[in-house]
């Protein structure tokens, strides 16, 4: 197995030695859950890259749409969530992730065993710690309704029921992985390995995250060229990594994907050039030697050609994204 790729662009494993044991197995399992509510937005498309890559480790993929967990996040309806998870589905096929396993939360989380041990967690975990694991996932934390208490005790058995080795995620799930690591073994079940990859900061700044309640700071992966394109080039780019979204976007799915930034420009501006490492395009953009809008030019066009087989997938089976009513 190639354990770079996996370790590519990830902030933390948890723990290294207890991975480098799971991928002596045959085929070890990851899993990373989505809510399905929302458009599916570049930031989403983070984790999925990731899941590329674990796949072409050697990694069987399990995706669980949580249509649950997004009712008790209070996300939408129960009939609203169900026709989303076609549109998720669609998404994450059009992305490249077509020899995942698909799996619906409530396919199996109403058995009487999954229940036994949500509730035998429940009397184990205090209020405390599992509001405190919620604060980066949970809609209106200040007040949280029970069944936003429930929702991590899920989550975590939902590693268990998946038989997952591997329990993956950007890093608002951190606190929720840390607590399944402490109670899984309540149930019966081995502490996950946790990988945590960064997340996409909004397009207008480090101020606010990504969101696909605020079409503002996104871009959903079906997305036309030219909203993309007026999206990239009006986003906050300081000639700086830190927060930076465009820089972040080139990292995090450009290179992973395409291994590649083409940067198109007149000659008297330093004539076309071809990045083929995101380092070496990060010390020229910190020392200036690439404008901010070359970069942005470069990585919306980049943008578009990798989602046109989302773009082409949702027109083809008449799917879109519908917001609640």
């Amino acid at each position: 197995m190639d354990a770079g790729i996996v370790r590519r662009n990830v902030v933390e494993v948890v723990t290294e030695d207890e991975l480098g044991s799971v991928m002596k197995k045959r085929s070890p399992v990851v899993y990373c859950g989505y809510e399905t509510s929302g458009p599916v937005h570049i930031g989403t498309m983070v984790t999925v890259s990731k899941l590329l890559d674990f796949q072409r480790a050697g990694f069987k993929v399990k995706v669980l749409f949580a249509d649950v967990h997004t009712r008790l996040n209070r996300k939408g309806g129960e009939e609203w969530i169900t026709q989303m998870v076609e549109y998720w589905r669609e998404c994450f096929m059009g992305l490249g992730l077509d020899k995942a396993e698909f799996v619906l939360g409530s396919d199996f989380q109403y058995k009487r065993e999954y229940v036994h041990d949500v509730l035998e967690m429940g009397v184990s975990t205090t209020m405390q710690r599992a509001l405190r694991s919620m604060q980066e996932v949970a809609r209106d934390i200040e007040n949280a309704h029970v069944s936003q208490v429930i929702y991590p005790l899920m989550q975590i058995a939902d590693i268990k029921h998946l038989g997952a080795d591997v329990a993956y995620g950007g890093m608002e799930q951190r606190k929720i992985h840390m607590l399944a690591m402490e109670v899984l073994p309540e149930i019966g079940y081995m502490k996950p390995v946790c990988v945590h990859t960064p997340l996409l900061v909004s397009l207008q700044g480090p101020a606010s995250k990504m969101s696909s309640s605020k079409p503002e700071t996104m871009i959903a992966v079906d997305e036309e060229p030219e909203s993309i394109a007026k999206k990239i080039n009006g986003a906050f780019c300081p000639q700086e990594k830190d927060g930076n979204p465009v820089l972040g976007a080139a990292e995090l799915l450009v290179f992973p994907i395409s291994g590649k930034l083409d940067v198109k420009r007149p000659e008297k501006f330093g004539g076309n050039m071809t990045y083929d490492s995101y380092s070496q395009l990060e010390a020229d953009y910190l020392a200036k030697k690439l404008h901010p809008m070359d970069l942005k030019n470069a990585t919306a066009e980049s943008l578009s050609e990798i989602l046109s087989g989302v773009r082409k997938r949702l027109k083809e089976r008449g799917i879109q994204y519908k917001p609640p009513q």
